[in-house]
């Protein structure tokens, strides 16, 4: 079978040995947004001394890692298109935050980011196919870690990462933190599989139902 070429979709901290990709084996995987699920909502997030965790989340994502269940951040980054950071400035954040993470004993299988925006700067005013809902950031890491995208969550504070993850055939779950506050009150939150206060509770729903073994 021949794979898609995901090469266009970029990404950070890409795990080189991970315990996965056995295409024999695919595994479902827990996928995350990133300002709003990970770490506090911050109006296009440029300094690293603006990067704060939101409570619960690295011991949310370090209980994930105990079951063997591979995180993946997905996030669209339209800061970079909008000349508010550069791809260097944004790979600062991302090496902060898997630090931040790190102190409690969570790790990411990597950061998969979309920089473009049609209304910014060349040469990022495109409509990319990997910018949320479109589902290509999905596609390629499920490509790269061998995830079974039918078995696995998107959890996300937008209706757009739900959308994404309907586009890429995912479950999508929605937190009340970050735009959550307002948005999983809209119509369009009803396609989410459930809704949970923050990221540390979707965790907890997630192995209360079975989805997530311990």
């Amino acid at each position: 079978m021949t794979e898609t070429d995901y090469s266009f979709v970029r990404r950070h901290f890409i795990d080189p040995a991970p315990r996965w990709r056995d295409l024999r084996h695919p595994l479902p995987a827990v996928f995350l947004d990133r300002d709003g699920v990970v770490n506090e909502e911050v109006d296009y997030l440029s300094k690293v001394e603006d990067l704060a965790l939101i409570p619960g989340t690295a011991a949310a994502i370090a209980r994930l890692n105990d079951a063997g269940v591979p995180v993946i951040i997905i996030t669209n980054q339209s800061g970079v298109a909008r000349g508010m950071l550069s791809e260097d400035g944004l790979r600062d954040l991302h090496e902060a935050l898997i630090g931040m993470l790190a102190t409690e004993d969570a790790t990411l299988q990597g950061i998969y980011y979309s920089p473009y925006h049609p209304d910014g700067l060349d040469p990022y005013d495109i409509d990319s196919p990997c910018r949320k809902p479109g589902p290509a950031m999905l596609h390629a890491a499920a490509q790269e870690f061998a995830i079974n995208l039918q078995d696995s969550i998107f959890i996300g504070d937008k209706i757009s990462d739900l959308e994404a993850a309907r586009n890429a055939g995912a479950h999508g779950v929605m937190v009340r933190t970050g735009h959550g506050a307002v948005e999983a009150n809209l119509p369009g939150a009803a396609q989410a599989r459930f809704v949970a206060d923050d990221l540390a509770a979707a965790v907890d729903r997630l192995f209360a139902d079975g989805f997530i073994q311990a």
